[in-house]
């Protein structure tokens, strides 16, 4: 793994195929490849795996009960919940499943629940029930006054939307993968017959023999390069604001409203760290970097959450954030093979690619191997245990009896063990996803001095 200086040179900077694109879908990639006798890159322009639309989503992992039924995203996030389900439970990832209220505020919503219902049993989920306003009130007693019912869909669960890409990394670079960051793509000589990709990035050159695009928000920008232009991107933003741990019992399960044509919706959930969110808002922009919350988005949560969970007006709200969503004029993910470029395009992934992402990553070697990729026999991958932030510390350990962000209760030796894993943080943000240190109710201003020394004692910031 890398982060800064020239890129292999010579026989070294020669990839049987480099992804681009560090988020939850790429990252899966790379690990899908790595079960493979390959030379497989990973590269990212940012400093650390999951920096985009991967570490500011609403942290759930999804049924595909509402995705539009024989859409390939109703197929792979199907597939993907159960493939991702084991792999938590596999490498330690924190998952909850709290199950989702589809809830219904007025009689349209309400009549529009069978429908729904019948939606999610074509997408294979048979397990959706309708509630009447007396169970539903039952099942969510703080829930707000006016909702007439709700549709039940088990199996909705959250999880932590961080330690999943990094797990997927951490995997790949254990068997063999090199993960570039800090790499941003410039330009792609397109290859000539037999003749490997050459990929001029901000750290050097190297070649591939097959490409994959998994850039996210930049995805048609990244097509342009080598000259396909199936779709354009359009940044969706979604705000959220994130509720402390005393909102907790206010809420037993994902509360969805009914979609609109935006999306859907403005939800109230739990967290596996014992939050609460609200959100996302849906605003369409043109700007790619514009991650900023504003004032108005926020106070429109606030009234919508309070609406929802009357309770959640009086609770202090820790943290607000925002992301972008790769939206693209279509409700599908919009994933290609160019064999005559040996290059596959995976865009359009919007909210639901961390459900999706093992199985979309087992759909791109599909299509690489119409780009003529030869992968081989598969191998066992080296296993990875995820270090879950909520466990308790071994005493016999000095350096866990120094519990350095109290709110979060994380020890020295959480930090020290983060920064000495495969792949490290890169900064103050990404060791508080790993750790959680920072992330509690004062949100850092206690413990922020003493993360900030230990990550320069270590030569890790990112600044360097």
């Amino acid at each position: 793994m890398s982060r800064r200086g020239p890129l292999p040179a010579g026989a070294k900077a020669a990839y049987d195929v480099v992804v681009v694109g560090a988020g939850v879908v790429g990252c899966a990639v790379a690990r899908a490849l790595a079960r493979h006798p390959l030379r497989v890159a990973l590269v990212d322009a940012a400093d650390d795996v999951g920096e985009g639309t991967s570490k500011a989503n609403t942290a759930i992992l999804h049924t595909g009960f509402d995705a539009s039924p024989g859409t390939l995203e109703a197929g792979l996030v199907r597939s993907g919940h159960r493939l991702l389900t084991a792999y938590a439970a596999e490498t330690g990832i924190p998952v909850e499943p709290v199950g989702a209220l589809l809830v219904a505020w007025d009689e349209e919503q309400r009549a529009a629940l069978p429908g729904l219902a019948a939606k999610a049993a074509r997408n294979g989920h048979r397990a959706t029930r309708l509630l009447g306003p007396d169970e539903l009130r039952h099942r969510e007693p703080r829930l707000g006054p006016g909702a007439l019912g709700a549709l039940s869909v088990p199996g909705e669960s959250v999880i932590c939307p961080w330690s999943t890409p990094l797990a997927y990394a951490t995997q790949a670079v254990l068997n063999g993968t090199d993960l570039h960051l800090g790499c941003r793509v410039t330009s792609v000589d397109a290859p000539g017959p037999g003749a490997p990709h050459r990929l001029t990035t901000t750290r050097g050159t190297l070649t591939a023999r097959h490409l994959v695009n998994a850039c996210g928000l930049y995805a048609d920008r990244f097509d342009a390069l080598l000259g396909v232009a199936d779709f354009t991107v359009t940044p969706r933003r979604g705000q959220l604001l994130v509720h402390g741990r005393a909102a907790r019992d206010l809420v037993r399960h994902i509360l969805l409203p009914v979609p609109g044509p935006l999306g859907k919706g403005v939800l109230v959930a739990p967290t596996v760290y014992g939050n609460v969110l609200v959100g996302p808002t849906a605003e369409n922009l043109d700007d790619r970097t514009a991650t900023g919350t504003t004032a108005d988005g926020l106070a429109g949560l606030r009234e919508r959450g309070a609406r929802i969970v009357p309770g959640l007006a009086d609770e202090e709200v820790t943290a607000v954030y925002a992301g972008l969503r790769a939206a693209t004029g279509r409700e599908d993910y919009r994933c290609a093979a160019h064999p005559a470029l040996r290059y596959v395009t995976v865009g359009g992934i919007r909210s639901t690619g961390l459900s999706a992402s093992l199985a979309l990553a087992e759909h791109v070697l599909g299509l690489l191997a119409e780009c003529g990729l030869r992968a081989g026999p598969e191998r066992p991958l080296a296993p990875v245990r995820m270090p879950d932030p909520r466990a308790a510390r071994p005493d016999r350990d000095p350096a866990h009896r120094t519990v350095v962000c109290h709110c979060e209760h994380v020890t020295r030796g959480a930090l020290l063990a983060a920064l000495a894993s495969p792949v490290p943080p890169a900064g103050p943000g990404g060791l508080r996803r790993r750790t959680r240190a920072g992330a509690g109710d004062c949100q850092g201003t206690h413990c922020g001095a003493a993360v900030r020394a230990l990550l320069e004692e270590h030569g890790k910031d990112g600044r360097r």
